[in-house]
């Protein structure tokens, strides 16, 4: 798979703590990687970077990504081939709270490891991950293009456009002839070992585990809801992409977003989950003095079907039942190395079936 570009390769995947940056360190260290990881500590109890055992499998360095100097010190030591940048303030109400910590960590974090990668000579491929919250959503139906305007009336969504702004910079001053890099897009991801709060499927989680009933507050918000597995695999085939010969024609932006049918409002996605786990119960609480969070939100994913060759490959129904179906397990005492590998194996089954590259 990948053409076994990552293995022996030098990788750093900065936020390998989070969520998704657990999961792709996971995939890395089976397609043989030589991975390293720069992040804050977990941020949560039963955090998939600790369940998964990591800290004994790859190279662990703790750092803020504000800090320029950890940063810098980090790419130093590793001198990594190949850069995953992940590490943010990933939530939409947190921002609220903490907008100038948001802007710090997106913004002024992109700019720290941007100017990281600019000083180093080791650095060849980065694919930097943003959000696909970075355009400025006027609440149309069809689905927002790489080439549509950047923006965000929040704090969050306004950060991560401003880094892709602040990544466009870099790439076009600096970077561009020394290195290959891309941007990609990608949000509402969902999978076992997410445990923050204000996300959908772990908060209803944390209400079945607790014989709670289950309160939304926006159940008609509708959303491109993706397995995490399926941006991984985008943005491990873009990185392979980019490190092979015509790697110069992959140095663009990416939306990596669900297939057809994916685009469900709350209430639907809460029921399903219900339906799977096999017991709860729903309220909807509307909140008038909610914060702005967009309505409708989709990906147009052209781009990345067309020249990538990337489709997903596991629909709604099946990033649903597979991502209750590892807090079910973990619930029930399975090993986690094993299950999570279990569902990345089975995932490129599917992949080679689909005749993904």
């Amino acid at each position: 798979m990948f053409d076994d570009i990552y293995r022996g390769k030098r990788v750093l995947v900065t936020g390998h703590t989070g969520f998704k940056g657990s999961w792709l360190s996971a995939w890395l260290l089976k397609l043989g990687a030589e991975v390293s990881g720069f992040a804050l500590p977990p941020a949560y109890d039963n955090s998939h970077f600790e369940l998964l055992r990591l800290k004994d499998r790859m190279r662990h360095i703790e750092g803020d990504l504000r800090d320029a100097d950890a940063i810098g010190r980090a790419i130093d030591e590793v001198r990594p081939e190949i850069v995953f940048h992940l590490a943010a303030q990933a939530l939409v109400r947190p921002a609220y709270a903490d907008p100038k910590g948001t802007f710090d960590t997106n913004v002024g974090g992109a700019v720290n490891l941007l100017e990281a990668i600019r000083k180093s000579d080791s650095v060849r491929t980065l694919v930097f991950i943003t959000s696909d919250k970075c355009y400025r959503n006027v609440d149309w139906e069809w689905g927002y293009r790489e080439t549509d305007t950047l923006g965000g009336r929040d704090p969050y969504s306004a950060s991560k456009g401003c880094a892709e702004i602040v990544f466009d910079a870099y790439w076009n001053s600096f970077l561009k002839g020394r290195l290959r890099a891309a941007t990609t897009r990608a949000g509402n991801v969902i999978g076992g070992g997410d445990w923050a709060k204000d996300r959908l499927i772990p908060d209803c989680i944390r209400f079945l585990r607790a014989g709670e009933t289950i309160v939304i507050r926006s159940p008609d918000a509708t959303r491109p809801w993706q397995h995490v597995l399926e941006p991984l695999g985008g943005y491990l085939l873009l990185g392979s992409k980019l490190e092979g010969e015509d790697g110069d024609d992959f140095c663009k932006s990416w939306n990596l977003g669900p297939g057809h049918g994916a685009n469900r409002m709350v209430e639907e996605v809460v029921r399903k989950v219900i339906d799977i786990w096999g017991s709860g119960e729903l309220s909807i609480q509307r909140d008038p003095n909610a914060p702005h969070e967009d309505h409708w939100l989709q990906l147009n994913t052209d781009r990345a079907s067309h020249y990538l060759k990337w489709e997903p490959v596991w629909g709604y129904e099946e990033s649903v039942a597979e991502t209750v179906g590892w807090y079910r397990a973990w619930n029930d005492g399975a090993d986690v190395p094993d299950f999570t590998g279990g569902q990345i194996a089975a995932y490129e089954r599917m992949w080679k079936e689909f005749g993904r590259p």
